[in-house]
């Protein structure tokens, strides 16, 4: 007991004192000092002083005179340097975050007073405003740009779109509805890694980001697009890096006041045209922030809140009311058993709070550790959530969330040249749903699918949890704790970083709903049946699907495991070369409720049934290299050339496995085996172990047993060039290839699974296949993707007036799927399992757009008044019509069509705000504002456009058949026209309305808001 009590205290010593970086959140300052002739100058004394703080870093230059500063905070720094022999150079420079600044010192002698009095040139410094050091293609959002742009959701998701790379983009997750997603890399933003103070702040079991944060709480981040360095993993595109705010050594808050009404915004044509009413609206947001020293260059604070007291609602469109109305007098007229009565109301109240708070608590221990520690909770409720404007009130849900996150954290510097941080991080996660309704079965018709795959399939009665893309639980756990080291060593030549990341997650878990449901799904509309009430009964009966009860929780233990090394290598002055090795595995991650999937029933079953199964392994070949060049031509550093190549590893979300896990949970894992009893009429399994058969309603759900971690490998390239002190220009090539996706496989037990047990022969084979061989979701990591983009980027001050930033981005994202294509995502079907990579399988990813356009700037009005905008332009994203039964896509004139062939509406829209600050005193500033949304009220249904073929004007009995050969002319269908083109099919659809709140792909109609900050 002794030894390892020793041995632990050992161990929590290195931890207090050691150094530790996660994902770096922090800046970086290099230079060369010199003399006037140009001859470098060795052991000079670099100092910088963070303004309003304590923190104070030094360095030496080496031989070269050369130096670098490493995991700086970002913020102001006031550099000086000093050399024997010369006068000394200072300069304010600011430190960005996750990137490097460089600075050219120039020293003179000391002043010498002539006879005439003439003093002799002062030393100088100049500052590089672009990154000489590095191949990462990023870009970084100051709280200024959080600040002063219009944010139409509040979120910094919104200006994230001024780096180039980015899409907006709906998050894929009803569990998290108001967080923040950014799509890179062609896909949904699922994929990306994101930290907080260094943190991981990513959501394990679907992807994406995992708690929210107010804008005023963050000081800046950082958007990476491609070409991370090592010490960045967990992504297979790109990431983001964000760093909070903390408290000076002078007091220092605002306070700040929205309001928007219905009165300030404009109808959504589709679902609340005139003369209805308008649609109620209302929602206010409180900010308040403080921070400031409790002592004076030892310790501060800094503490932010916000609360969103909002009070939205869903508008039906005239559609929608007549279908709703028709299914209420289906119900009016018997024929929906235990529902006399439909209410249809005018629209449905969607009430939306959300507590956002931050605190944190900055010490300077000493010259040497800095230490600080964050705690951050998002606290919100909605309810009628999921009720979209094709669905009734009776789907939606009740969904608390909250989260909570704390971070601790100390920088150490053993001497100017070794230096590093420790980073222990602990989040949490609890997400309740409940049901609106509780009547044991729902009713889904084709009219409610849209092409947005967040969309639900019930229209009527319970919420499934299920929608295009899987599976959502109405209960989600989630705890997560994190432990960092690293070390860096920073010379004149060399920045060497090394690492250990280790996350513990004891805590994955959930449940779906265990009780017994029914779905009954509907070819048609109920306006049809009104007409054919007979046609009604029978397909009410045909379309039933109904899930027994089970136990619905799922739980994971999963440990992350990562290392890595870098150098940043100035190899000249000019030459930079970052070259790096990242090695990460997981243990447990195909362990459920303590259970491997050999205890799965679905593969005791097929190992009983002889047909070829295995189990899966946690992946140990994840080694990631990573190389990247910066070539800066010539003396003026106005240039740089950036090339790399890389491999990223991301396990992605557990989501998409789920079911699988819920197998082998304590209450539905196999209790004995299962075997084939041969001789029997007709054949038959035995055992605890078995499913029963396809024509028994059998189902099993396995993950396959040749699983590969994910990985994409970047191969970039791109230039740079700073004009003058107004105009930068970039341009940069990104290749992104994609493999080993997760996809998701349907055999039908006797139509494409069969076991060999049962011999051709057999009189009635395909029945007695049917039999004993049920229906299996298989999920491997099988598919593959590319992403291609030329991205340009220009930057300048037009005049001290005019301040603009402008991207143009030419790409394309190609991936497999049947009805979705989603690079990287789980939710990527295939349409025959015996042909995973059949011709028409392969297209556009849902997020592929071919141009994006997005201008923002500031004008700064005479008398006072500054206008900033963000303008977005983009070309129309993708999607996929599909049979009547949405198990496959349709034919034209007998070709089938293939993957998300058809193109939306282009998207558009310009955000403008109008301030006018008003100084008092010295330090205090109101500032009133307005802020206009979609400006020019321009209709964006983006991709939302109907995607099933029985909802189409089409005859319906091609409408059945899934090969379209005409199109109706009338409401009637009594004539028609020969179809030429896919094109023609293009009906938009309703809005989400609330579904995810404010919309992004699929915009919100004119709408303004007014508020007023106060700083000081």
């Amino acid at each position: 007991m002794k030894s390892k009590f020793v041995l632990a205290t050992v161990f929590l010593i290195i931890l207090l004192t050691a150094p530790l970086q996660a994902q770096n959140p922090r800046g970086s300052l290099r230079g060369t000092v010199q003399d006037a002739s140009g001859a470098r100058i060795a052991s000079a004394k670099i100092m910088a002083q963070l303004a309003g703080s304590s923190i104070r870093r030094e360095a030496s230059s080496e031989d070269r005179g050369e130096f670098r500063l490493d995991d700086l905070p970002p913020g102001n720094y006031h550099v000086t340097i000093n050399a024997a022999g010369f006068a000394p150079a200072q300069k304010d420079v600011v430190i960005a975050v996750a990137t490097v600044r460089d600075i050219t010192v120039t020293m003179t002698p000391p002043p010498v007073q002539q006879t005439v009095r003439v003093q002799a040139e002062p030393s100088s410094i100049t500052t590089q405003v672009i990154d000489l050091a590095s191949a990462v293609h990023q870009g970084v959002v100051t709280s200024q740009d959080l600040e002063t742009l219009p944010l139409a959701a509040r979120s910094f998701a919104n200006i994230a779109y001024l780096v180039p790379g980015t899409e907006p983009v709906e998050p894929s997750d009803p569990t998290k509805a108001r967080i923040t997603a950014v799509s890179t890399g062609g896909s949904s933003g699922l994929n990306n890694e994101l930290s907080v103070d260094g943190g991981d702040n990513s959501d394990d079991w679907i992807g994406g980001f995992l708690q929210n944060f107010s804008p005023d709480a963050i000081q800046e981040f950082a958007v990476r697009t491609a070409q991370e360095d090592a010490d960045t993993g967990g992504t297979t595109a790109g990431s983001v890096v964000i760093t909070t705010r903390r408290g000076t050594n002078e007091w220092h808050g605002s306070g700040a006041f929205y309001e928007r009404a219905a009165s300030l915004n404009a109808r959504f044509p589709i679902e609340n045209p005139a003369p209805n009413p308008k649609q109620p609206f209302s929602r206010q947001n409180y900010v308040m922030t403080l921070g400031g020293p409790i002592k004076p260059d030892k310790l501060w604070t800094f503490a932010s809140f916000e609360y969103v007291h909002e009070n939205a609602s869903i508008a039906y469109s005239p559609a929608s009311v007549a279908q709703f109305g028709a299914l209420a007098q289906l119900a009016a007229d018997g024929l929906i058993p235990g529902v006399p009565s439909i209410t249809v109301p005018q629209n449905v109240p969607v009430p939306f709070r959300d507590y956002i708070a931050s605190l944190r608590f900055d010490w300077a221990q000493s010259s040497k550790s800095q230490w600080f520690l964050r705690v951050s909770e998002d606290n919100y409720l909605t309810h009628n959530a999921l009720v979209q404007q094709a669905t009734l009130p009776s789907t939606g849900l009740t969904t608390h969330n909250n989260y909570w996150n704390s971070v601790i954290s100390n920088t150490y510097a053993f001497n100017p040249r070794w230096l590093g941080t420790f980073v222990f991080d602990i989040s949490e996660l609890h997400l309740t749903q409940a049901r609106t309704s509780t009547l044991g079965f729902a009713l889904a018709f084709p009219f409610s699918s849209t092409s947005q795959t967040i969309s639900g399939f019930e229209t009527f009665g319970d919420n499934q949890f299920a929608t295009p893309i899987t599976l959502f639980p109405d209960l989600r756990n989630q705890q997560k704790y994190q432990l960092r080291y690293d070390v860096s060593h920073a010379t004149g030549d060399h920045a060497f970083k090394f690492g250990v990341n280790f996350i513990h997650e004891p805590v994955l878990s959930g449940a779906f709903p265990g009780n017994q449901e029914t779905l009954h799904s509907f070819p048609n509309d109920p306006t049809f049946y009104l007409t054919n009430p007979a046609q009604f009964t029978a397909d009410y009966a045909a379309g039933a699907s109904t899930t027994p009860a089970n136990d619905g929780s799922f739980s994971q233990n999963v440990q992350r495991l990562a290392l890595y090394a870098e150098d940043s290598w100035r190899v000249t002055q000019h030459l930079t070369v970052n070259y790096g090795l990242r090695y990460q595995t997981t243990f447990g991650l195909f362990t459920a409720s303590n259970r491997s999937q050999t205890d799965n029933p679905a593969f005791l079953t097929l190992q009983a049934l002889q047909i070829p199964v295995s189990i899966p392994h946690d992946d140990r070949a994840q080694v990631g290299p990573r190389l990247g060049l910066a070539y800066s031509p010539g003396d003026s550093g106005k240039t740089v050339l950036r090339a790399g190549f890389g491999m990223f590893y991301n396990d992605l979300a557990q989501n998409g496995w789920a079911t699988a896990f819920q197998g082998v949970n304590s209450t539905n894992a196999a209790t004995g085996p299962c075997t084939f009893v041969p001789n029997t009429t007709p054949p038959s399994t035995a055992g605890a172990g078995c499913i029963p058969g396809d024509s028994f309603g059998g189902t099993g759900n396995l993950i396959d047993g040749h699983y590969r971690t994910p990985y994409a490998i970047h191969a970039s390239g791109g230039i740079q060039h700073v004009f003058n002190q107004y105009w930068t220009l970039a341009a940069d090539y990104t290749h992104e290839e994609g493999n080993h996706g997760y996809r998701a496989y349907g055999f039908t037990g006797g139509t494409n699974l069969f076991t060999p047990l049962i011999p051709a022969s057999d009189p009635n084979y395909y029945a007695d296949q049917a039999g004993v061989v049920p229906d299996l979701s298989l999920f491997k990591s099988d598919n593959r993707s590319t992403y291609n983009a030329l991205m340009l980027h220009l930057q300048g001050n037009v005049s001290h007036r005019l301040s603009l930033t402008a991207n143009y981005t030419l790409s394309s994202a190609k991936t497999w799927g049947c009805l979705l294509g989603e690079l990287f995502d789980y939710v990527n079907g295939v349409c025959d399992p015996l042909n995973p990579f059949a011709p028409g399988d392969y297209g556009p990813s849902g997020e592929d757009v071919t141009h994006r356009f997005v201008l923002a700037g500031t004008l700064h009005i005479p008398g006072g008044f500054e206008f900033t905008t963000i303008t977005q332009a983009e070309s129309a994203r993708p999607f996929t019509i599909t049979n009547a039964t949405s198990t496959g896509r349709i034919s034209i004139n007998g070709l089938p069509e293939g993957l998300d062939t058809v193109r939306g509406t282009p998207y558009i829209q310009a955000d403008v705000r109008v301030s006018r600050p008003f100084k008092i005193g010295e330090r205090w500033q109101i500032l009133p504002f307005a802020e206009f949304f979609n400006l020019f009220n321009r209709n964006n249904p983006g991709a939302n456009y109907v995607t099933n073929i029985a909802l189409l004007p089409v005859p319906s009995a091609q409408a059945q058949l899934g090969n379209i050969t005409d199109i109706c002319t009338n409401s009637a269908c009594s004539t028609t026209q020969p179809i030429s083109s896919i094109n023609q099919l293009r009906l938009p659809a309703g809005a989400l309305g609330d579904f995810f709140g404010p919309g992004t792909t699929v915009g919100i109609p004119f709408a303004a808001q007014l508020g007023v900050r106060l700083t000081f």
